[in-house]
């Protein structure tokens, strides 16, 4: 099956066919000549979401895992093959699904292709013991060294927790806990690799300057023989009321550079008009040094070092809005979230400026724009758009949403869910009070990499 779609204003009459193979892989191809190199993207529909009580990290160690060899390609020979044809790789995993991305010169692309289906195909072949002591030790590591050994580290975690109740499946985030990554067994590896890492549970874009006709046969070639798997379970149910009913609140005393308070806002779900104007609302409030809150806390009180407010955009599950402000030497918290307090109220009663909706759409226009004109942006976003959404043309036609936004839109979403009692909230305090200093971490979003996982 295969049909064309021609995307709209902005982006630069980008097109992308889609095709499905009898084994259930969907395939998506954009062609696009512009330099001689082509983004391979794979996205398979599982992510933190799917897992269970005691055995959370099982998707991040898998991601892991895929670089560890396959039937055809031993030990680090995915690296090794990828970068000395001159390309890049990695992968990632989320709350929602697991990527794997290769960008090659284009006569290279069918060694991305052949790479990719090895271990879709014949991963378990290589998955031994041995491989799986090596990238558990990997996983426990870097969880060390991103959340656990650094300041504020794990505060996405803590944020996540208090955000969506226990039992919920966004309640772990993808980095797995130590003793969860002890207890998994080969076994239940293996039983992973074969629900999850199926054809049907895939889709396939490969972006760039490509031959569509030479690009689908190959992918027919290496990825057509490998059969499809019918045990997958649909994720777990993550709707919750609009609103959390009361503010959450949990104080860590820790070796931090500074007083920081930190939050995390129910929003609505990825994929609707409400989620669109969110997102136009916290970048009025919270992204750059145009930002209200910005303009507020460090410019006119000079009570915070940096402040921001960005979003974590999910598809299964209500969205975050991740509020992150770090204090100025000697400013206690209290002060800090009266002013933001009375900022959200502000917007809420009044809304966005024009000016202010101008700038903040064209900031989001950007950032889309600055994603689609690489290949390898454009292959994820179209793999994004067709797992969680069913529909990779979404992607090509999503900052027009963005632009149909009205002010009136984004003070409503405001005054509806920017409220205390819509919140989950982090308060730092430094072990020694009196010794802090001026340090701060202008990346208030960082919830979005932190979602991201880890990476090889």
């Amino acid at each position: 099956m295969g049909h064309t779609a021609t995307a709209h204003a902005g982006s630069g009459g980008l097109t992308a066919t889609e095709h499905r193979l009898a084994n259930g892989l969907r395939v998506v191809l954009s062609e696009d000549h512009l330099t001689p190199v082509a983004a391979v993207c794979l996205w398979y529909d599982v992510g933190s979401r799917h897992e269970v009580k005691g055995r959370t990290g099982l998707a991040h160690l898998f991601e892991h895992l895929m670089f560890q060899g396959s039937k055809n390609v031993s030990g680090n020979g995915h690296f090794e093959l990828v970068q000395g044809a001159g390309g890049s790789l990695n992968g990632t995993t989320s709350f929602e699904r697991t990527n794997y991305f290769e960008t090659m010169p284009t006569h290279q692309l069918e060694l991305a292709l052949w790479l990719e289906a090895d271990r879709m195909g014949s991963l378990l072949a290589a998955l031994d013991d041995e491989s799986m002591e090596n990238q558990r030790d990997v996983v426990k590591n870097e969880r060390r060294q991103r959340y656990d050994n650094v300041p504020y580290g794990t505060a996405f975690e803590k944020l996540t927790a208090l955000a969506y109740p226990e039992g919920h499946p966004y309640h772990h985030t993808p980095i797995g806990s130590m003793a969860d990554l002890d207890a998994a067994s080969l076994e239940d590896a293996r039983a992973f690799f074969r629900t999850y890492y199926a054809p049907n549970n895939a889709v396939l874009s490969v972006v760039g300057d490509i031959d569509p006709e030479a690009t689908l046969a190959w992918v027919e070639k290496y990825f057509g023989t490998i059969p499809g798997h019918d045990g997958k379970q649909p994720p777990r149910d993550g709707s919750l009321p609009e609103i959390m009913g009361a503010q959450l609140r949990e104080e860590i005393v820790e070796e931090v550079p500074a007083r920081a308070l930190m939050a995390a806002y129910r929003l609505p779900h990825d994929g609707t008009r409400e989620c669109d104007a969110a997102d136009v609302a916290l970048t009025v409030l919270g992204s750059g040094e145009s930002s209200r809150l910005h303009n507020r806390l460090v410019r006119r009180d000079q009570s915070a070092v940096a402040a921001g407010f960005g979003m974590l955009r999910l598809a299964g599950a209500p969205s975050l809005g991740w509020l992150d402000v770090k204090t100025s030497s000697g400013v206690e918290v209290p002060a800090i979230e009266a002013a933001v307090d009375e900022e959200l109220a502000r917007f809420a009663a009044e809304g966005p400026t024009a000016e202010e909706m101008e700038r903040a759409q064209a900031q989001l226009e950007r950032e889309w724009l600055d994603r689609l004109s690489t290949v390898a942006g454009r292959a994820d976003e179209l793999c994004r758009f067709a797992v969680l959404f069913g529909d990779p043309q979404l992607a090509l036609t999503a900052v027009q949403r963005v632009l149909d936004v009205t002010a009136e839109e984004v003070q409503a979403v405001a005054a509806a869910r920017l409220r205390p009692d819509n919140r989950a909230v982090l308060v730092y305090e430094p072990l020694a009070a009196d010794d802090t200093d001026e340090s701060g971490d202008d990346d208030a979003a960082g919830a979005s990499d932190e979602n991201e996982g880890a990476e090889q």
